[in-house]
């Protein structure tokens, strides 16, 4: 029998709000409020206290200290919530959060959390459950520690997350649509060809998983479909009901399995089928997923924040993966691709495109699996499975225990008994179920913090990652794991590489901690970092372009869009939200045939009404952010942002945006109009 801490907790709303605050600060570095001179550590936090309260009208008296710069500070009258926010909005505060009460990490009622089903005869297991998401323990180390960002995303947003795959089993319990219950959104299609759908027809509404085996005589008809498109025959593999599952599966709910996400939304796009997919499907799916427009597709309800690619090819990045990064990132998305399986080689396609999230695959111990990938391209690794057993009808000890089908061919429906879970004989392995992972820990990041831009979120996961062990851990035959090393570049002759111990170098930032990750997020500063805003020229159609996106940016620079040039000219904006500081949304227009035009607004009322105006698509509402000026005054430590219009010069319209007067007088007697506020016609502030 297997027992469990229950989950039943007390409801954090009570009838009479608790008005004997408590809350957490953190000082920035050189502020006025720190001593200057040394004094006992009570003393100190007193006196931090004090002066602080001091400052907002009320007494404060000190609790402990949680670390350099960091307190607990109590106050009467008033909820822990408006004391936060009150403390936030001080300028020499980094931080104020509510210190709240937390119990005991309560596991999930799902029985295959803590362990497999048994083990019996070339069925069951693993004995150590869903390993991968529990908390690190003895020679289990590469476990993300998941609970605790479960407790802290309590009543977060409920993000979405896009699996761009071979789609999912809507009937699988653990699998339901949001309108049974479940996590699944209605998703799409994306697949063109229709023998690779395998479904009748080409792209539709309907993103389930008719199954995507192969046969011999498919795989030796010359001139057919799917003439030698793999070495030998291949059953069905519900790749895309594995990946989704790890991070949509219902958890709590008594039966099956438990997920990263557990309250996340799941927007599954097909674009995988019999052999694979196009890469146009795959593109035009990671568009879609995004809110972006696809021809003769119709628009997405509920874009995503994160998309998973759990897949790979050979190659350099192309244009068209770097194109569509770019726009993805750029629409506010999160791109996380699995690293690949081809036993230490360099990574492929889109793994190694700048602008995503790769990952590695480790095994139970953190060390890098066997088959994964790796270079200086990953961002961060976690855990893919690895079995230790290695002879014939043997356990696998540490497979990514998931959902799937026992279809070996065509689903079989879950009333038939076809919903399964994979296991110790059944087992699920691969990098494709470490990209989930991460996937999963960076939605639940943005659910408690909706503002993070994709970079700032990338940046904050990488800080929480642990260290990945260096020492401990021996090869099968007894010999020594060796450290990783770089991979032979791609287009070169690769070497494997199996087994060996990590390094930032070779495997990112470390090895995933969600926990870790969700508690930064929660603490991130609401003082937003800074962008480079960088300008391109198109000397045909004498037009300007600006982008943040360091992935397009380095696109155009490349010369991989010409005629797109640098003008050798830049501005800072800001990464994300703050105080007065506002998104800009990005539009595109291909309306004035043959020439085409971006534009770029941050009215609250401009946004929408050229969104729904039928002339401009959304590409991005956060392409970066400025400081409104209804003035034409920028406040310190800004300055004024111009904007000029070609009144439609040469048939399109098209605005240049510079903070050089001189470049806006040339401009000017060029006949390009300014526009913004006040004496000066400033359209916004950004950041000196």
């Amino acid at each position: 029998m297997l027992l469990a801490f229950s989950s039943t907790r007390a409801s954090a709303q009570t009838a009479i709000p608790d008005t004997n605050a408590r809350v957490i600060v953190k000082f920035k570095a050189g502020s006025t409020l720190l001593p200057k001179t040394a004094t006992t550590a009570a003393a100190q936090l007193a006196g931090q206290a004090g002066a602080l309260g001091t400052r907002i009208g009320m007494s404060l008296t000190a609790g402990e200290g949680v670390a350099e710069r960091i307190q607990v500070v109590f106050g009467s009258g008033i909820t822990s919530e408006q004391l936060a926010q009150r403390l936030a909005a001080e300028s020499d505060v980094e931080y104020a959060v509510p210190d709240q009460r937390r119990h005991h990490t309560s596991a999930p009622n799902d029985p295959l959390y803590l362990a497999g089903a048994t083990v019996a005869g070339t069925t069951g297991g693993p004995v150590a459950g869903q390993w991968y998401l529990r908390a690190p323990s003895g020679e289990v180390q590469s476990s993300i520690n998941v609970e605790p960002a479960w407790d802290l995303s309590v009543g977060g947003t409920p993000i979405v997350v896009a699996f761009i795959d071979t789609g999912v089993r809507f009937d699988h319990p653990d699998l339901l649509r949001v309108a049974a219950g479940g996590n699944l959104l209605p998703g799409y299609d994306m697949i063109s060809d229709a023998a690779m759908a395998n479904d009748g027809d080409g792209r539709d509404a309907d993103p389930s998983d008719p199954g995507d085996w192969v046969t011999q005589a498919e795989i030796s008809q010359r001139g057919g479909p799917f003439y030698q498109c793999t070495d030998t025959p291949e059953d069905s593999s519900w790749h895309g009901t594995q990946t989704s599952a790890l991070v949509g599966a219902l958890t709590n709910n008594g039966i099956g399995m438990a997920s990263v996400g557990r309250s996340l939304r799941i927007l599954p796009v097909r674009a995988l089928g019999k052999c694979g997919g196009y890469d146009s499907d795959i593109i035009a799916g990671m568009l879609w997923a995004a809110g972006l427009n696809v021809p003769g597709v119709p628009a997405n309800p509920n874009p995503a924040r994160v998309l998973n690619l759990s897949l790979d090819g050979d190659g350099t990045c192309t244009s068209a993966y770097a194109d569509a990064i770019a726009r993805v990132k750029a629409a506010g998305a999160i791109i996380v691709v699995a690293a690949g399986n081809s036993t230490g080689h360099a990574l492929g396609t889109p793994a190694n495109c700048a602008g995503v999230v790769a990952v590695a695959g480790l095994r139970h111990f953190g060390t890098k699996v066997g088959f994964s990938d790796l270079g200086p391209e990953i961002s961060i690794s976690a855990p893919a499975g690895n079995c230790v057993n290695t002879s014939a009808g043997t356990p696998c000890l540490y497979p990514i225990l998931t959902a799937a089908n026992t279809g070996l061919t065509s689903p079989v429906p879950d009333s038939a008994g076809g919903s399964i879970y994979t296991d110790s004989f059944n087992a699920s392995l691969g990098t494709s179920f470490s990209a989930p992972l991460v996937a999963g820990t960076m939605a639940l990041m943005l659910s408690v913090q909706p503002s993070l831009a994709p970079d700032q979120a990338l940046a904050l996961l990488k800080s929480a990652a642990r260290p990945f062990p260096t020492t401990g851990s021996v090869n099968s035959d007894g010999t020594p794991v060796q450290q990783c090393t770089a991979p032979q570049p791609v287009g070169s002759a690769q070497v494997d590489q199996l087994e060996c111990y990590c390094t930032t170098s070779t495997c990112g930032a470390g090895m995933l901690d969600a926990g870790g990750a969700v508690l930064a997020a929660l603490g991130a500063t609401s003082s937003p970092g800074l962008v480079t805003v960088t300008e391109f020229y198109h000397p045909q159609f004498n037009h300007y372009f600006i982008t943040a996106d360091a992935g397009e940016t380095a696109l155009l620079t490349a010369g991989q869009l010409p005629p797109w040039v640098p003008t050798g000219l830049k501005f800072k904006a800001w990464s994300g939200p703050g105080t007065n500081i506002t998104n800009v949304c990005r539009f595109f227009s291909a309306s004035f045939a043959p020439l085409s035009s971006h534009f770029y607004s941050n009215d609250p009322l401009a946004c929408p009404a050229l969104k729904d105006g039928g002339v401009w698509a959304l590409e991005s509402l956060n392409a970066f952010y400025m400081m409104p000026s209804p003035t034409g005054v920028c406040p310190a430590g800004t300055i004024p942002l111009y904007r000029l219009y070609n009144n439609g010069m040469g048939g399109a319209p098209n605005h240049r945006y510079t903070v050089d007067r001189a470049v806006r007088a040339s401009m000017i007697a060029s006949q390009w109009v300014p526009e913004g506020n006040g004496l000066d016609v400033v359209f916004t502030c950004v950041p000196a």
